[in-house]
């Protein structure tokens, strides 16, 4: 895998299908990365998808077996994430660093979260979240995965 480059990238790179990643910026917050998504929402209209490629909880020091329970710090931002994503309170998710119980503890660093924020910016107007898998590895890592579509189809 080449230096710098995303998983997902690189395993679309593989196919015929056209792939621009996007760096996130980690000394930015969530509301510049939804900001930057919505930059890109007009590219819906000419058949452009973006694709937020991170974890609903990410961190790698607090990994355990995954036959081990589920912490309650990540549980608690799961549910917390699934709950505001669900409800459409976004304002809440771009703020989740003082909105989210545990934000510091479930992502030590936003890397792996602000793809996020990106993928709900690029919605457009009217964002609805729909929670479409939800798994969990290392006892802490949520995979909950989500498609956002706008209220308006």
């Amino acid at each position: 895998m080449a230096r710098g480059c995303p998983s997902c990238s690189c395993t679309l790179r593989l196919t015929s299908i056209p792939v621009c990643p996007l760096s996130v910026q980690t000394h930015r917050d969530g509301t510049y990365h939804y900001n930057l998504g919505k930059a890109l929402a007009p590219l819906r209209g000419e058949g452009v998808l973006v694709l937020g490629s991170g974890s609903a909880t990410h961190n790698l020091g607090k990994m355990g077996r995954d036959d081990e329970p589920v912490p309650q710090w990540a549980s608690d931002f799961d549910a917390w994430l699934r709950d505001s994503l669900l409800a459409g309170r976004y304002d809440d998710v771009n703020r989740y660093q003082e909105e989210a119980p545990h934000a510091k503890t479930a992502h030590p660093s936003p890397e792996h979260f602000y793809p996020l924020h990106v993928a709900l910016g690029a919605t457009g107007d009217e964002p609805k979240a729909e929670l479409i898998h939800h798994s969990w590895a290392e006892a802490n890592m949520s995979y909950a995965s989500y498609r956002f579509t706008t209220k308006r189809l």
